[in-house]
């Protein structure tokens, strides 16, 4: 059975902290975008060069959601699970734990397109790697549903 992806590990840089002492927001999409990054390489891994050079993926929308401050100096572990997929998109969520006390404190979902550097179009996944990316959500469907995928920005109104 295929495994979880192997998670991506950072360490919170000083270069990373703004004026409140705390990471700031850009820096949290930098280490997702290390996540995704992580598992497109593990569905290209067995793809030749040239296929690999010509086929890519574009994230298109983001949605992150801040849970916990982390600082300076403290480990980070982000996992990713495959939420969804066709031929042409996958839908990803990463968790993004504090390290040395294992909190949660940061959750981020993504929308990616399979692209062609080439054409600088969208275009579908090719099969070898379509069917890693099956594989990977075959068994991440196993999973329960998080409970912050498929959030929207909103301000809760009362009638």
């Amino acid at each position: 059975m295929l495994q979880p992806l192997a998670p991506v590990m950072e360490t919170v840089r000083k270069e990373w902290i703004d004026i409140f002492g705390h990471m700031n927001m850009a820096y949290y999409v930098l280490v997702f975008d290390s996540g995704t990054y992580a598992f497109w390489t593990h569905v290209t891994r067995d793809r030749p060069q040239a296929e690999r050079e010509e086929m890519a993926y574009a994230v298109v929308e983001a949605h992150i959601n801040y849970i916990r401050e982390v600082s300076e100096g403290q480990g980070l572990r982000v996992t990713t699970r495959v939420l969804d997929a066709d031929g042409k998109r996958f839908r990803l969520f990463h968790e993004m734990h504090q390290v040395e006390e294992g909190y949660l404190a940061a959750t981020n979902e993504v929308l990616g397109l399979g692209f062609n550097l080439r054409s600088r179009r969208v275009a579908p996944f090719t099969a070898p790697v379509m069917a890693e990316i099956e594989r990977q959500l075959a068994h991440d469907r196993a999973l329960p549903m998080p409970a912050n995928a498929g959030r929207a920005i909103a301000i809760p109104r009362k009638t």
